[in-house]
């Protein structure tokens, strides 16, 4: 019965009163000139402090069937997004709920409160408090100064990177003077990647190299949720004439988790236990066009990243830099390439590290519109250099009428090594029918 009411408060539909003041007809001319007179400026003043509703969303549902498994279901999930905006002159409150059926990962099954936060913009004044999604950076789906809002990865990247990206429980305030803003960000409570361990969970992840059964526990290992564990870090960015670029610093968790790897006392089980220990951010970005291509770049610096060890030994800490390169052409014909390359190293003692001290990961994207913009073909791939790892989606989605849009595909993983080899055998086709309202 909860769960039906809770359906019931996302669909309703939400409506604005207003109170009109009643008065008496006066029969003289002159006083009942004044009288609408009057009346016309509180009817003014009214309006000028009436709340404005604006509703939107969208319901999709998406299946997936795996191709090197027999026909598994790798996903199956119908989701309905409904968005609530309230303004009262530079007020606001915005409101995003997604309630999910899903038949393969059934605890992601019911309602979630995805964003809800105030706001209050005036000048050059912009301030959140609440649950928020922040986007720090220049990268496409790729994550160098993007710290701030951790990932979802309870379906890999088998899904819209704007779903992947989580929200955060905090306040962000930003002020601009001609050209250059100031942002501010203070998250009370730090969030952090949400990695699936259960075994019915296609995406569930492993440890490939593990030889005996393991146990993951990736929540004894969090910071307990106090205020002296807050994250807190700023940017400062600058649009100037032909060149837009930024500097940024936060003061924040290893989100994904760094394993720490002991055997049970009986030494039949391997446990490993995720740790996020403190680190700091130090970035910035870069974009400028150039004629028909937009170059992008970016670096970070992870100070005190953590990594995971061997066996027996304890997650330590490094200084690790995270530098990429990227660039968007748009020869027209509604053609679309992009291409990006980031580099990872690791400084310091590597004698207990399993991970490479020097990493590569590239992404590639090519996008076509036809028959007037309805039809969109495009792929885009991960392409893991140093292992020689890839992971690419192709997709097709066709505009069947302004609200209706039907999408399908083929995702492809090939991996013996790396970030994509414990999915080698998840490649699949999916098919995506969503509906916007």
């Amino acid at each position: 019965m909860r769960a039906l009411h809770l359906w019931i408060l996302l669909l309703a539909p939400i409506f604005s009163v207003q109170a009109w003041a009643q008065t008496d007809t006066l029969v003289v001319g002159e006083e009942v000139i004044k009288e609408e007179s009057k009346q016309q400026g509180k009817a003014e003043k009214s309006n000028d402090n009436s709340i404005h509703t604006r509703t939107k969303g969208f319901v999709d549902t998406y299946h997936a069937l795996a191709t090197e498994r027999h026909g598994k279901w790798m996903a199956s999930r119908t989701r309905l997004r409904r968005e609530i905006t309230f303004e009262k002159g530079a007020a606001a409150l915005f409101v995003s709920m997604n309630a999910t059926y899903n038949a393969i990962v059934k605890d992601r099954t019911g309602v979630e409160l995805r964003e809800a936060y105030l706001s209050y913009a005036k000048g050059g004044l912009d301030l959140r408090v609440g649950r928020q999604i922040v986007v720090w950076g220049v990268a496409d789906a790729l994550r160098i100064t993007d710290c701030v809002s951790p990932c979802d990865y309870t379906e890999f990247l088998a899904q819209d990177y704007d779903d992947i990206r989580m929200p955060v429980n905090g306040l962000q305030a930003k002020y601009t003077y001609r050209n250059v803003t100031f942002e501010a960000v203070c998250n009370p409570v730090a969030d952090f990647f949400i990695l699936p361990i259960d075994e019915s969970n296609p995406w569930a992840v492993s440890l490939t190299a593990a030889t005996l059964p393991c146990t993951i526990d990736l929540e004894s290992g969090k910071p307990a949720k106090k205020l002296r564990n807050l994250e807190w870090g700023g940017r400062i960015s600058a649009n100037l004439s032909g060149i837009d670029f930024s500097v940024s610093a936060l003061r924040t968790w290893n989100k994904m988790p760094a394993m720490e790897l002991a055997l049970s006392t009986d030494g039949k089980t391997l446990l490993a236990t995720g740790r996020y220990p403190r680190m700091t951010m130090l970035g910035a970005d870069c974009s400028l066009p150039v004629g028909q291509f937009v170059v992008r770049g970016e670096t970070a610096c992870y100070l005190g990243e953590a990594q995971t060890t061997a066996s027996g030994c304890e997650v330590v800490r490094r200084n690790t830099f995270n530098a990429l390169l990227g660039a968007d052409w748009y020869p027209g014909s509604d053609w679309n390439i992009s291409l990006q390359y980031c580099h990872r190293r690791i400084s310091g003692d590597k004698t207990t590290i399993s991970a490479y001290r020097n990493t590569g990961l590239a992404t590639a994207r090519i996008s076509k519109e036809l028959l007037r913009n309805l039809l969109k073909l495009s792929t885009f791939a991960y392409i893991d250099v140093s292992t020689g790892g890839i992971f690419n989606r192709f997709s097709a989605s066709y505009a069947l009428t302004d609200q209706i849009e039907l999408a399908g595909g083929y995702d492809y993983f090939h991996a013996d090594r790396g970030h994509f080899a414990i999915y080698h055998k998840n490649s699949e086709v999916w098919l995506k029918l969503k509906y916007s309202f």
